[in-house]
């Protein structure tokens, strides 16, 4: 069975959330501080953690810079405020996604379901690919590793899903919402942010191996990758 991990301080959000998600068939865990929920994070290891911002004891972005030392579980952050930065901030340090309260319950439903789609869904299809090579990059699918330059490189897990959908597409403008949809596997409630935060990530980690191969910002359409 699914595991969520719940971590709000407001009981009500937690039981409105566990209602909507038990009837989906989920496994709910919950917690009501920072320091209880980054234990139970690497602990019970839940298959899915819905994360709000303002917490006691540890806020939510310590709480996901923290776990995303040591996991790759799947980070849906919650917070109160619609501000820009906040949702940055979340996705920089590792976020999946993000919502703004209060929410639809049906809503935070859908965009579990579509993370953990994805996440499942990658996993099984990359068993069956082989090694994708463009300029001195060597993506292996099946083994979640990329050599750069003769480096490998230390992907986050969506970084790897950009970096592959961007190495199958080389040479090819694909629009954010495009990017979403085929390294997400969802189409994005909102803003398309997080392809800026993960392709500055990737573009960082390629300049670091001293890589020949670039991503380029296609202005009014979204990224392209090429190789020199």
């Amino acid at each position: 069975m699914t595991t969520v991990l719940l971590v709000d301080d407001e009981q009500n959000i937690i039981e409105l959330a566990r209602m909507y998600l038990e009837q989906e068939g989920y496994s709910i865990l919950e917690a009501g501080d920072g320091v209880t929920a980054l234990d139970m994070i690497l602990g019970d290891e839940p298959d899915l953690v819905v994360l709000d911002l303002m917490l006691p004891e540890l806020d939510g972005w310590e709480v996901c810079k923290q776990t995303r030392a040591k996991s790759d579980v799947p980070i849906l952050m919650l917070t109160a405020r619609d501000d820009d930065i906040d949702k940055i901030v979340g996705l920089e340090l590792g976020a999946d996604d993000y919502m703004t309260k209060p929410f639809n319950p049906r809503e935070l439903v859908a965009r579990i379901k579509a993370i953990l789609r994805r996440v499942g869904g990658n996993a099984r299809a990359d068993e069956t690919r082989e090694t994708l090579t463009v300029g001195d990059i060597e993506l292996d699918p099946g083994g979640r590793e990329a050599v750069a330059n003769n480096t490998t490189l230390d992907l986050r897990a969506k970084e790897f899903d950009l970096l592959h959908v961007l190495m199958e597409n080389e040479g090819l403008a694909l629009s954010r919402e495009k990017l979403l949809s085929l390294a997400w596997g969802f189409d994005f409630y909102g803003q398309t942010r997080t392809v800026d935060v993960h392709v500055a990530h990737l573009r960082k980690k390629l300049a670091d191996a001293n890589s020949s191969v670039e991503i380029e910002t296609v202005w009014g359409v979204g990224y392209k990758l090429n190789a020199s």
